[in-house]
């Protein structure tokens, strides 16, 4: 059965490809817009794991990250903060939430597929 994975990304052309990317690597490919979407589709799609952009419109990225980990029943999904943001500040903000990885934009595809082979298993 094929991993479940959720991204929630507001640059179509990046969720596009990253979308692509994943589904010819098996997996299956839940897609949001906006922090509001990828937070209902994170509490009922109940993917395995989670893409989450922090830049986001509605709700930010960290607003997610920490309540989803702080939910008893969506606190194992490992979630990867994938954002442009690469200061020190917002790593430690993205792990404070819960964050199990960080990967910085613009990012190598093969390098995200290692951390998320690596965290599914």
């Amino acid at each position: 059965m094929a991993h479940k994975i959720l991204i929630v990304e507001d640059e179509s052309d990046l969720r596009e490809f990253v979308k692509m990317r994943l589904e010819a690597n098996d997996y299956e490919v839940i897609v949001a817009s906006d922090g509001k979407e990828g937070f209902e589709k994170a509490s009922h799609e109940n993917p395995d794991l989670i893409l989450l952009d922090l830049m986001l419109p509605k709700v930010d990225g960290y607003w997610i990250c920490n309540l989803l980990k702080n939910d008893k029943r969506h606190a194992a999904i490992p979630i990867i903060i994938v954002t442009a943001k690469s200061g020190a500040d917002s790593m430690k903000l993205a792990k404070d939430c819960g964050a199990d990885a960080y990967v910085v934009k613009p990012f190598e595809i093969g390098d995200l597929l290692s951390k998320i082979a690596s965290l599914l298993k």
